[in-house]
């Protein structure tokens, strides 16, 4: 049964998201396909270049990214947009969508009255909602990509499988855990042989560019919880042990990352090899899917445990 995203979306619990879209029938998000031998691979560039707009103007962060042949993964984090003025709010919405006229004028510094100023503000209020909004930001990007898509397929009709599927991060190792698996995703394919050779990937662009649009990591309020180093190495070393099929060996470098980090070295290949992006809706240990299900009012959950450090 489907389930609507007010009851798998709960930013109480947990700003990060992963998120899945994927496409239908043959279409080819990008990629080449080897029946016809047309090359889609120049849809990859528009697709980074959508969600980078796109998260430049909603108050939700990426944290990392991969894009496939026929689908992209996305781990977000949902900020906050409070402290931003009715103003800045317009001004923000405007760049991706028209306004009503009553908004440019009020924009334009237009005298207004005051049942004029309320709508305004009403409609204020309804944007500021919608640029928290993970459905909305998902919005903008896969409308915009299959508008393309379809022109230049000389078609019409869907070219995206239903609505994107999204997962609950609900603690640091969930987070982790998910983002070493979406950064990986071109090596388990075959794709890549190296983090270096991943293209369209997070963790590439975090290797060959110091300037990213990217959430960063440090110890900063909004940066994610690691140093880039220590994920880096984890990454690398993980990708290697899930290549060779070594899934009992632990370097040293990733055993002091995952100690940093608080991890069970023992778990920690086994949980990113059980990591599955389709069927479940949040990640996190069994007391936090009990509290996941309480606070989105399900009787519960299908979510992927993870074990405490101590198991």
């Amino acid at each position: 049964m489907t389930i609507a995203r007010s009851q798998q979306i709960c930013v109480q619990d947990t700003p990060y998201y992963h998120i899945v879209s994927r496409c239908v029938r043959r279409a080819f998000l990008c990629g080449e396909d080897t029946f016809t031998g047309r090359s889609f691979e120049h849809r990859r560039q528009w697709l980074i270049d959508r969600v980078k707009k796109v998260a430049s103007v909603f108050a939700i962060d990426i944290c990392s990214y991969a894009i496939m042949s026929n689908h992209f993964h996305l781990v977000l984090k949902i900020g906050a947009n409070d402290n931003w003025t009715d103003k800045q709010v317009l001004i923000t919405w405007q760049s991706l969508y028209s306004l009503p006229v009553m908004c440019q004028r009020y924009l334009q510094s237009d005298e207004l009255d005051d049942a004029s100023v309320r709508l305004v503000q009403k409609y204020a209020a309804e944007y500021r909602e919608r640029l928290c909004s993970i459905s909305w930001f998902m919005k903008a990007i896969n409308e915009y990509i299959a508008r393309m898509a379809n022109e230049e397929d000389q078609c019409t009709g869907h070219f995206w499988e239903s609505r994107f599927k999204s997962q609950a991060l609900l603690d640091e190792r969930a987070l982790l855990t998910c983002m070493a698996y979406v950064d990986l995703n071109p090596i388990r394919a075959c794709m890549a042989k190296s983090l270096g050779d991943s293209e369209y990937t997070s963790i590439k662009e975090r290797i060959e560019t110091k300037s990213t649009d990217l959430l960063p990591f440090g110890k900063g309020d909004n940066d994610l919880p690691y140093y880039l180093s220590s994920y880096i190495d984890l990454v690398d070393e993980t990708g290697r042990v899930i290549r060779d099929d070594k899934a009992g060996y632990i370097s040293h470098k990733l055993g002091s990352a995952l100690t940093e980090l608080e991890l069970n070295p023992d778990t920690w290949i086994d949980e990113l090899k059980g990591f599955k992006s389709v069927g479940f809706s949040a990640v996190g240990t069994v007391n936090q899917l009990k509290e996941y299900s309480a606070k989105t009012k399900r009787k519960w959950t299908l979510g992927l445990r993870l074990k405490t450090a101590l198991e």
